[in-house]
């Protein structure tokens, strides 16, 4: 397989990320090294990780490796991670930062995200669970998180922040109070679920959208829900046929021409590839409108746990 130069896009902070990443979520710790051994022979240089993924450590080895043997350098690299839920106590956030750094065998995160907007109980175990298998909330607020993540970046420890799976409310909340107002926010986004109107507001304040889940693939999180698949959906081949590329291809492609940055995720060697494979071809403007109108407004990943909704600052019960 041929390599791929991946573009990059500038942050409001003047950094920049590569417009495609790959996705660890749900990667194994035993598939690490084969699809990180394969994806940087490709072209991939982002790499989106989080301490609940449980592959952290797998990940840190793997890419430290590759720097032992010149494959790669760690410039050349750009490692999202993000802060957990328990964690959110503001005494708690470097110490968060500094093992995923230990697990990650580097001195800083390039991108470091607020995972999620609530907080949970504070302890050992990544969901902590009351008798009845309820998450024990935090009352901790994310804008004192938020002053926390800002001094990682003042000692180093992050280049960037930013925040996940928050809502416009928020977001204005964060902006208000930031010394250091967040470059990313992180939420799931695929033609399905376009985003547009927090995509709009994100834009006009200078906050790049990563889309997670680009793809639309089915989710645990909601096994109730009517699981339409995006990929079979015919627009996608009549406009892939035009440019000889898959579905997958165009749907990440139209994120792309959106200045979104996309994280799909796979271990296969062909996937990697073809999710990377999108820089030879633009949809024109007809063909844009026509993927803006498959959007149901369908979200795949809701929650953790079922009670999530009933934490206050529950994303999800807002318009956008």
């Amino acid at each position: 397989m041929s390599f791929i130069k991946v573009p990059k896009l500038t942050l409001s902070n003047g950094r920049e990320i590569p417009v495609v990443g790959l996705g660890t979520w749900k990667t194994k710790p035993n598939e690490i090294p084969s699809t990180i051994k394969k994806a940087l022979k490709i072209g991939y240089r982002h790499f989106d990780c989080a301490p609940v993924y449980n592959n952290l450590k797998e990940l840190g080895k793997s890419l430290d490796q590759a720097i032992d043997k010149n494959v790669v350098t760690r410039r050349d690299l750009f490692i999202t991670c993000k802060l957990w839920n328990t964690f959110h106590r503001p005494d708690s956030v470097e110490i968060a930062i500094k093992q995923s750094l230990s697990d990650l065998r580097t001195s800083y995160i390039d991108l470091y995200l607020m995972h999620w907007p609530m907080a949970y109980k504070e302890g050992e175990k990544f969901i902590p669970l009351d008798s009845r298998g309820n998450v024990e909330f935090s009352s901790v607020h994310f804008v004192d998180t938020w002053k926390a993540m800002e001094v990682l970046v003042q000692r180093n420890l992050a280049k960037s922040i930013g925040v996940c799976n928050f809502n416009k409310r928020q977001i204005e909340k964060i902006i208000q109070s930031a010394k250091i107002p967040p470059v990313i926010n992180q939420v799931e986004c695929h033609p399905f679920l376009n985003q547009e109107n927090l995509w709009h507001f994100c834009n006009s304040h200078n906050i790049t959208i990563t889309c997670n889940n680009p793809l639309a693939l089915p989710e645990r999180f909601v096994p109730d829900l009517e699981q339409a698949n995006l990929l079979d959906t015919p627009l996608l081949y009549k406009i892939g046929r035009r440019y000889r590329k898959t579905a997958a291809q165009v749907v990440l492609k139209y994120q792309l021409q959106r200045r979104n940055v996309v994280i799909p995720r796979t271990t296969h060697g062909d996937q990697l590839h073809e999710n990377l494979n999108l820089f030879d071809f633009e949809m024109d403007e007809d063909e844009m409108a026509a993927m803006g109108t498959l959007n149901k407004n369908l979200r795949y990943i809701q929650s953790i746990r079922k009670n999530d909704s009933k934490h206050p600052e529950y994303p999800f019960k807002d318009p956008f």
